[in-house]
């Protein structure tokens, strides 16, 4: 923490005013970057080796790993102070949902490959490799990540400050982002 607390900081106040009012955001973002990470290793891991004659399986198992890390990650760090729904029900909607992001992570690539034909003989395998990254693993993980931010805000995380926890000193329950804001600044 006394990390971030020293690059906030640093920020001028009109920027660090910015950064808290979105904190939530660019937290999200930060998994996002994470996760999408994950989708590139093991999506080009299963294409280059075990799934080399499925690339859309490849994406959508990659895409599928990355999800169960998404959760984790965007439970207990980008929307740690949301809530108001039990956690099997949270994490039912929470899979529901990535799922039709997978779809919509795929989507993409699926009409590249099948509907344009950008695949070996019709064009180079350089091209094919390019039109694969810029439409499963860009424009695909652009269109999920805006529908789950969304959705997820909606539905899995509706209520913002439902989550609580002991505090350390005076025992009292609160909210975990109170005064988050007032810390960090």
């Amino acid at each position: 923490m006394a990390f971030v607390q020293t690059i906030m900081s640093r920020l001028p106040e009109p920027v660090r005013k910015l950064v808290l009012k979105h904190r939530e955001m660019l937290r999200f973002a930060v998994v996002g970057g994470v996760c999408f990470v994950v989708t590139l290793v093991v999506n080009y891991a299963l294409k280059l080796t075990v799934l080399n004659a499925q690339p859309v399986t490849a994406q959508a198992v990659a895409v599928i790993i990355a999800t169960i890390v998404s959760y984790v990650l965007n439970r207990e760090w980008s929307f740690h102070t949301r809530g108001g729904r039990e956690r099997s029900h949270e994490a039912a909607l929470f899979f529901l949902i990535s799922g039709i992001g997978v779809g919509l992570n795929s989507a993409p690539l699926w009409v590249s490959r099948y509907m344009l034909h950008l695949t070996v003989p019709n064009v180079t395998l350089i091209t094919q490799e390019v039109a694969d990254f810029a439409s499963g693993m860009i424009i695909g993980t652009l269109v999920a990540m805006v529908f789950r931010w969304w959705a997820f805000k909606k539905w899995v995380f509706p209520e913002a400050n439902a989550r609580t926890r002991t505090t350390r000193g005076n025992g009292r329950l609160r909210a975990v982002g109170d005064d988050e804001g007032k810390r960090a600044a």
